[in-house]
């Protein structure tokens, strides 16, 4: 990455002391500073080490913080406008790095491990349709404890009614609670619904035992899902036109449920899927997915008829960016009507969240019914 200078008011604020440079940030609106295609973040405290920490699989190398005055450094770098990642501020002290979040930065994003801080670029802002609307009919979400044959196991799920209508389609999620809490999949569907982007629709949305286990291309799993998810989200919403969704290995799971079961669904919403087809590589693909591997194998040899519309997206700093690209190709040339989308993010609830309306929009909208 090309070195960027700190800005000059930046280091004026920081030697004429921390009050001063906090005055400063808080005027400004705290980090991180925009200024000519760049950003600059600060950390105050003491350390003999600042760097920054974020889960990217392709993005330059960002320089180190440097100290600008007394406890205060900073490191600035080109940023995309329209960029947003998560991040911490790794701080060394007497030979150990502790990772934390970005004081000086208000705006943090929840995962399934706690908090992240969120670095927005200058044109970057979540979207209207993700946020909670004032005045609209709002679906609902209820919990369906049962038995699994299929696991032996009690197990729960949450199925989401629309607020008017009779359902339209039925979303097949996989990690239900992680799209519905992380990504607000109720309040996307209910702003959605609300605009007309798409018709009322029904989601039900499951979590694995174990995820590794079920979701990587796994019989067992394919399965529970024709058997048991999908009959419970019918008898709660009467339709037979299924979309299958999930995000990262969801996605395989969701496509190997599809090729494993043709003809059961009518859609696919794919988002990052993990769909390593070789081990190894730039990004350490490990033996974790050596299942996958042998299913990509599997699906490319046989690939069947594949569902009608299909949606995929990714981060472009995501390592399986790539892999998007080519399955949506692939599918495709299979005959299916595909519709792709990428932003300028990572592997994260928040980056998929962002892409939900267009993945929706191709498989539930209007021209989905046509």
């Amino acid at each position: 990455m090309r070195s960027v200078a700190v800005p000059d008011q930046v280091r004026v604020a920081a030697q004429l002391g921390h009050r001063t440079l906090r005055e400063m940030l808080a005027a400004h609106g705290g980090t991180p500073v925009h200024e000519d295609g760049a950003v600059t973040l600060l950390h105050i405290g003491t350390a003999d080490a600042v760097g920054l920490r974020h889960w990217l699989d392709i993005f330059p190398a960002i320089p180190p913080f440097e100290a600008i005055s007394d406890e205060v450094w900073a490191t600035s770098f080109p940023f995309p406008g329209e960029a947003r990642i998560e991040y911490k501020i790794a701080v060394r002290r007497h030979g150990r790095q502790r990772l934390r979040l970005d004081a000086l930065n208000a705006h943090h994003a929840a995962n399934p491990w706690g908090l992240n801080s969120e670095l927005r670029g200058s044109s970057y802002a979540p979207p209207a349709w993700a946020r909670l609307t004032a005045d609209i009919p709002r679906g609902t979400v209820t919990r369906h404890d049962f038995y699994s044959a299929v696991y032996s196991e009690e197990r729960s799920l949450h199925i989401y009614r629309p607020p008017t209508g009779a359902a339209a389609a039925l979303l097949v999620v996989h990690d239900g609670d992680d799209y519905l809490q992380y990504a607000g999949l109720a309040k996307v569907l209910d702003n959605l619904i609300a605009a007309g982007d798409v018709p009322p629709v029904a989601a039900v949305l499951t979590d694995p035992g174990d995820r590794f286990a079920e979701y990587r291309a796994s019989a067992a799993h394919a399965a529970h899902l024709l058997e048991e998810v999908v009959p419970m989200g019918q008898a709660a919403t009467d339709t037979d036109r299924i979309i299958a969704m999930g995000a990262s290995l969801g996605g395989v799971a969701a496509l190997h449920a599809a090729w494993s079961h043709p003809g059961v669904f009518s859609g696919l919403l794919i988002q990052a899927g993990s769909f390593i087809a070789e081990l190894g590589g730039p990004f350490a693909r490990g033996p974790v997915f050596a299942p996958v591997a042998r299913f990509m194998r599997s699906f490319r040899a046989r690939p069947g008829p594949v569902p009608e519309r299909i949606h995929l997206s990714c981060g472009r700093f995501d390592g399986l960016i790539n892999e998007a690209r080519t399955m949506a190709e692939e599918l495709a040339a299979l005959g299916a009507t595909v519709g792709y989308a990428d932003n300028a993010a990572g592997h994260d609830w928040h980056g998929w969240r962002d892409l939900l309306r267009p993945a929706l929009v191709h498989t539930l909208g209007e021209e989905a019914w046509q």
